[in-house]
């Protein structure tokens, strides 16, 4: 018997139970819609991250306080913690790395404390940031009103503050803060500028646009900071990232133990989340893919169903001279037909709540996940109809016949 008129009469049976066939593959569609907007998503978070560390600025190697890395090659978050507090970094170690040369173009020195700033509108917790002028270059933060920190604003310990967007909001609803007066720890400061908003400060990060920068000389007579806890070094190029630690690690260590600084990559970490998250994309891939078996077991028992419910049928189309083969490839194809428009639909669902949600978060759903989910849909059909298939194709023609 011709394939053609297998599936012509495959695609009859189905269509003569619209509502099961419907019902039936539904788990499919939610098994490749979970599978397909998972993964987008977790694509997104990937995107996501790449475009934070972009906007924090690039070429840049990190210099922290003590050991930040355990032997086994991790973060060493308590020892980090105790680095921090015993810091032997200075202002003149930033000051030595600013003149060591190429590939070093600039060397930025952080100090902070956590701080309360306050105006006649309230109050708002935040990050105070003492540093120089250089780091609305390293991190590529410039101000969206007025101007951030200048030479001359170091030199006169000015107490002027350059305020990010949510404290901006906060303590100056409706009005300009540039040139108002505000209150960070009990110490009036002069707004001089308003940091552009960074969506920085997810998934447990540094809330950024918290942050209250400050000169880092007024820092220190002001809030006491006198302990550098980090220098941001820029290099010239992503190559010469290589030389530029190795220049960072000869110049600090000639006045200091190698056991007193650690130098970072931002390349490192931001492959060290890529390989998290890329894990975290396919967990959730796997996880959306259970409910694509759970469709098939659901295809398998309508299968069995529509077996026991057309035995005569079978029974007759063997009488007729039907081989236990075309009986099977008919099931076989009900089955594909239905896990096909079933994976087809959930694509399509996919694809449409990817681009639903891309307005608010980058959601990438990727054609490796469309095909795979694809695949395995067919897949699922497959497979799971050759049980039902193969029965219907055992059943004896006479023992059919006589079925009520």
């Amino acid at each position: 018997m011709k394939i053609s008129i297998l599936a012509k009469s495959s695609f009859i049976s189905i269509s003569r139970n619209k509502t099961r066939s419907f019902l039936t593959m539904l788990g499919v569609v939610i098994g490749v819609l979970s599978v397909i907007l998972l993964t987008a998503i977790g694509n997104g978070l990937t995107v996501f991250v790449e475009q934070q560390f972009k906007e924090l600025g690039s070429n840049l190697l990190i210099v922290t306080p003590g050991e930040i890395v355990n032997s086994d090659g991790g973060f060493d978050q308590q020892g980090a913690a105790l680095s921090f507090a015993t810091s032997k970094l200075s202002e003149d170690d930033s000051k030595a790395l600013g003149r060591a040369g190429y590939p070093i173009t600039l060397a930025v020195p952080l100090t902070g404390n956590n701080g309360e700033a306050r105006t006649s509108e309230g109050k708002r917790s935040g990050m105070v940031v003492g540093t120089t002028p250089g780091y609305s270059e390293v991190r590529n933060t410039k101000a969206a009103k007025g101007r951030f920190l200048t030479e001359g604003d170091l030199a006169g310990n000015r107490k002027v503050a350059v305020i990010g967007s949510k404290i901006a909001d906060k303590l100056f609803p409706g009005v300009n803060p540039v040139g108002k007066l505000m209150t960070i720890n009990k110490l009036r400061f002069e707004v001089v500028g308003v940091a552009e908003a960074k969506a920085a400060g997810s998934f447990g990060g540094p809330d950024i646009d918290s942050f209250m920068y400050v000169p880092i000389t007024t820092a220190k007579i002001a809030f006491g900071a006198e302990k550098v806890m980090q220098i941001m070094v820029q290099s010239a190029t992503k190559e010469s990232l290589p030389r530029t630690r190795a220049l960072i690690e000869s110049t600090l260590i000639k006045h200091l133990d190698s056991k007193d600084f650690s130098v970072t990559d931002q390349s490192e970490i931001l492959k060290t989340i890529q390989t998290i998250l890329g894990v975290l994309t396919t967990g959730l891939a796997g996880i959306a893919a259970i409910s694509l078996v759970v469709g098939g077991i659901g295809i398998m028992n309508i299968m069995l169903v529509a077996v026991s419910e057309r035995t005569k049928e079978i029974g007759l189309r063997k009488a007729l001279g039907a081989t236990p083969n075309n009986i099977m490839i008919q099931f076989l194809i009900e089955s594909a037909v239905i896990s096909t428009v079933g994976g087809l639909i959930g694509i399509l669902l996919g694809v449409l709540g990817s681009l639903a949600i891309r307005p608010f978060f980058p959601a990438t759903p990727a054609m490796s996940s469309i095909l795979l989910a694809f695949a395995v849909s067919l897949a699922t059909g497959i497979i799971f109809g050759v049980y039902p298939a193969q029965k219907a194709a055992k059943l004896s023609p006479i023992e059919a016949l006589r079925y009520e």
